[in-house]
């Protein structure tokens, strides 16, 4: 069975949909199957990685028009693409008994198949986000190496007690990792230090580095791997993707962490 992994932060900026696209790409070279789902009616990841709107889709399957049926998009890694219509799947799914694990219903046929199942979400906590983390066995927080980055993770680690207490008792924090980092600045170092303070045991080892190619490579509706294999940015996530394969990290339990910020 698959193991379905929420990518989420509520802030934008955050590197958020580019590291779905490229730590499922990563663990895709490390011989993994991948499944990317893009549950952001931005539709970032469906247009960074090249793939033109059709008639399915993740909406088209939330509708229950059609089933869910993934992209191939490269050996081992396979997509469900969103659409700009995603938009008004909240409204429209509000008087839906269950509406919490409508995601959970159209993933359900597929997660054998794969050995991940990453979803990206769109930065909000709205329904779609609440059915990502219905349907989740794990959640990676994406976290910025600027001064702002921890402000407004209190609400959104709160939001993941709720649900695994009310909806998803499986659902855990696994961990945050720090991006568009530059060792050369004293902030970034100093931010780096206080992200892992806070979060004792759940912070990734590799940091996600400043680097152009990984703004570059959606404008080639690529992953970093293929676009620019030998950048920091392929470096960073290939590593990144083997700390997830590995198990890694571990150490202090949620309910502590979420503890020390809901008490700040």
């Amino acid at each position: 069975m698959g193991k379905i992994i929420t990518i989420t932060n509520h802030k934008g900026g955050v590197g958020k949909t580019t590291s779905a696209i490229n730590i499922g790409a990563g663990l895709a070279l490390l011989k993994k199957r991948v499944l990317l789902v893009d549950l952001d009616p931005q539709a970032n990841l469906t247009h960074s990685l090249g793939i033109q709107e059709g008639e399915e889709n993740i909406y088209t399957a939330i509708k229950g028009e059609t089933i869910a049926r993934p992209i191939k998009l490269l050996e081992g890694l396979d997509v469900i693409p969103s659409t700009l219509n995603l938009s008004g799947a909240e409204v429209e799914l509000a008087g839906e008994a269950g509406r919490e694990f409508i995601l959970q219903e159209i993933l359900s046929p597929l997660v054998s198949k794969y050995d991940y199942v990453i979803i990206d979400i769109p930065p909000s906590l709205g329904l779609l986000t609440i059915n990502a983390l219905a349907c989740s066995d794990e959640v990676i927080i994406p976290l910025q190496a600027q001064y702002l980055a921890t402000q407004g993770l209190t609400k959104l680690l709160e939001v993941i007690d709720k649900i695994r207490k009310r909806l998803n008792k499986k659902l855990k924090l696994r961990g945050v990792f720090i991006t568009q980092y530059d060792s050369r600045k004293v902030l970034n170092r100093e931010i780096e230090a206080t992200i892992r303070e806070h979060f004792k045991g759940k912070v990734f080892t590799t940091m996600i580095r400043e680097n152009i190619s990984l703004a570059e490579a959606p404008a080639k509706g690529l992953d970093i791997f293929r676009y620019d294999p030998n950048s920091y940015g392929a470096i960073d996530y290939k590593a990144l993707a083997k700390e997830i394969k590995d198990g890694k990290p571990g150490g202090t339990k949620q309910e502590k962490i979420l503890l020390s910020f809901t008490n700040q």
